[in-house]
């Protein structure tokens, strides 16, 4: 199965994600994370190519523009929600590993994860319009009105000039005191920033300003529940926010389903008697 990096799950994740499970257990004495935990409703299921390895998902227009990865096999594309129909497309090199995407304006901007550079693209015909550079490894992109924010793997994200592509500072994503890092693909919601954590079935929903997690989105059994599993689907990894229509979609690497979810939130703990 392609991987980003080797398969075992970083011990950092493996033990956070059982703190956060804990933190669901009805068990007083369990450690416990002060942010709720929502659950998903699936709303509408519509294809997707399961030969995409998703790595950014954005809504604009009308559309779904998409950015894939793995060496040969990345790419852009602009994708038609109803039938997960590829209108336009542009590969990136072989030599290339594509990451995450987002837009700025008339133009979208894409990550690769180790070259230490990324795509400026025309939005209209995907004609190249420039590039950027970064140290270190780039993972997932959104931005704000007035901030790109891009991820890296780590428990930060840094906070990146919209005109210039240049960093400003970083912001350091917490948990009741914890890192939460293989912070990956970044959506922006509400307000919030929507962030997939790597070989996870959750989304962290983080303050900007602070870095704090204000509520966690736990997407288990979404796939294989409401979808269709097919052998070699790999992680949870995709969000896309239609403003507009007040829409969320999710989706993973070689899923072959996006779906749209409403949030369900943590049932409220019965009065005492």
């Amino acid at each position: 199965m392609p991987q980003r990096r080797p398969s075992p799950r970083p011990l950092a994740v493996a033990a956070f994600s059982a703190v956060l499970a804990a933190a669901c257990a009805p068990s007083p004495a369990a450690p416990r994370t002060d942010a709720p935990v929502y659950s998903y409703k699936v709303v509408a299921r519509y294809p997707h190519d399961s030969l995409a390895f998703t790595q950014g998902l954005i809504w604009k227009d009308g559309h779904l523009y998409e950015s894939t990865g793995l060496n040969g096999r990345s790419s852009l594309r602009k994708v038609k929600l109803e039938n997960g129909q590829v209108l336009q497309r542009r590969d990136l090199p072989a030599e290339v590993f594509g990451e995450g995407l987002t837009d700025r304006g008339e133009q979208l901007l894409m990550l690769t994860w180790t070259n230490g550079s990324g795509y400026v693209f025309n939005r209209g015909d995907f004609s190249p319009a420039g590039t950027f550079a970064y140290a270190g490894e780039g993972w997932g992109l959104t931005r704000s009105a007035d901030t790109v924010y891009m991820s890296d793997g780590s428990a930060q994200l840094r906070l990146l000039d919209p005109a210039t592509l240049r960093e400003r500072s970083r912001i350091r994503v917490t948990d009741n005191g914890r890192a939460v890092d293989q912070l990956n693909e970044l959506e922006w919601v509400k307000g919030e920033i929507y962030a997939n954590v790597w070989q996870t079935d959750l989304i962290a929903r983080i303050d900007p300003k602070t870095g704090h997690v204000r509520g966690w989105i736990d997407l288990s059994g979404l796939l294989q529940g409401h979808g269709t599993s097919v052998r070699g689907s790999d992680v949870l990894n995709g969000i896309a926010y239609d403003a507009k229509g007040d829409r969320l979609f999710v989706t993973g690497k070689l899923w072959p389903n996006l779906f749209q979810i409403e949030l369900v939130p943590p049932a409220k703990p019965a009065p005492r008697r």
